[in-house]
């Protein structure tokens, strides 16, 4: 029996929650459904046909006979919606259309400046979905959501940036407005490292429930899943890694005896800064990448140090949270192994032996997709929640009664 049907084992609600018991991709029959809700046959039998009628459910052939007409199976349609996903960046937008399993159809990357302002990256942003879906993508379904991650903090409740501070002119932006402009539908807006977090967990580690994903660029944060739940905080701010003090230790090479913030000593533009001070010309985040990959002893050192930095703080994490899973991505994270050298030499020596007897620390397997297809996974979820497919049927069984003579 997997987790979903033990979780949902005699539930005694409406389809929504018998839909639940779908979205692993199995099949099931009415009959295997009654077992596992406990509910009459005769309330699965309806609840099932309201289902195939919104089409969140299709007809998945026969199953065994075990004697007399083979009983029907039902399974999760994934076409049943269309999902447009988006990943902001300080300086590209990708946007992918997804089907409601967070399966990506078609996607496109643009170099697009978040300094420009919402109204024109997101008219862009709008303008780029439209060509997508009504290119290689199937064609007739609907489109049933949006989902946007973008760079800086956003305030859960209401979608919109909070004193985001590489996006200018975003701070309180109503983005979901904005994009039900030309597409009314649910538009759920998060931060950057919370959608990354959903795309790691989907695409490579199905399994794991406690999963730390830790984006390391120009700035840091944290996207923290919990019990398989992803957590935001009271208000979206949880995850701020960057701005958590990290205290000055007897083996740091830093000059300054004073504590400073993780980002000021290990986001990509201090270590930039670090190596300038050395006498080695680097800028940008991106200037330090080319360096490490190009071999430069000064940047691979700086590297590897900021990596301990990073573990200094995560090292205390693992103690509060005991992650199965904490995953490095971003593009500093990308320019090679040493980071995640440093990380891991700090949080196995700080953190205590049962948080880390089988702690992984790895780098992104997905990579630069994680982030459409979190964004993807982060609507629909919403969409096929319980309540959701409630109103879902309501509303088709409704459409059917009025097209009835």
């Amino acid at each position: 029996m997997s987790d979903a049907d033990r979780a949902f084992a005699g539930a005694s609600n409406g389809a929504g929650d018998i839909f639940q018991l779908l979205l692993d991709g199995h099949a099931r029959t009415k009959a295997d459904l009654v077992h596992l809700t406990g509910l009459a046959r005769s309330t699965v039998s309806s609840r099932v046909d309201a289902l195939l009628a919104s089409g969140l459910v299709i007809a998945a052939g026969e199953a065994a006979s075990t004697g007399g007409r083979p009983p029907s199976r039902v399974a999760f349609n994934p076409r049943a919606g269309l999902v447009l996903a988006v990943d902001l960046g300080a300086s590209h937008a990708t946007v992918a259309v997804s089907d409601l399993a967070g399966r990506i159809l078609a996607s496109a990357t643009e170099l697009l400046d978040i300094a420009s302002g919402p109204e024109a990256v997101l008219d862009r942003v709008v303008a780029v979905g439209t060509d997508l879906l009504k290119g290689d993508v199937p064609q007739g379904i609907p489109v049933v959501g949006v989902g946007v991650g973008v760079p800086g903090p956003v305030e859960h409740s209401t979608g919109r940036p909070y004193n985001p501070p590489i996006m200018p002119g975003w701070d309180r932006f109503d983005i979901p407005a904005y994009v039900q402009r030309t597409f009314a539908v649910p538009v759920l807006v998060d931060n950057d490292v919370n959608v990354l977090a959903l795309g790691e967990q989907t695409a490579s580690f199905p399994d794991t429930s406690d999963l730390i994903f830790v984006k390391v660029a120009t700035g840091i944060g944290a996207g923290i899943i919990a019990g398989g739940v992803l957590q935001r905080g009271a208000q979206g701010s949880a995850g701020d890694m960057g701005h958590v003090r990290v205290p000055r230790t007897p083996d740091s090479p830093r000059e300054s005896d004073e504590d400073r913030d993780l980002e000021d000593l290990a986001g990509g533009s201090a270590i930039a800064a670090t190596l300038s001070a050395q006498g080695v010309a680097a800028e940008t985040s991106h200037d330090v990448v080319e360096l490490v990959r190009s071999g430069n002893a000064a940047a691979i050192e700086a590297l590897r140090q900021a990596g301990r930095d990073v573990g200094e703080v995560l090292a205390t994490v693992v103690n509060l949270l005991n992650p199965s899973v904490i995953v490095l991505g971003g593009s500093i994270a990308r320019a090679g192994e040493h980071l995640l050298a440093g990380v891991r030499e700090v949080v196995y020596r700080r953190s205590i032996p049962l948080a880390t007897q089988h702690l992984a620390i790895v780098q992104s397997p997905t990579g630069e997709r994680a982030a459409v297809l979190g964004a993807a996974v982060l609507v629909a979820r919403e969409v096929l929640s319980p309540a959701n497919v409630d109103s879902r049927v309501a509303a088709a069984a409704q459409g059917a009664a009025r097209a009835t003579p």
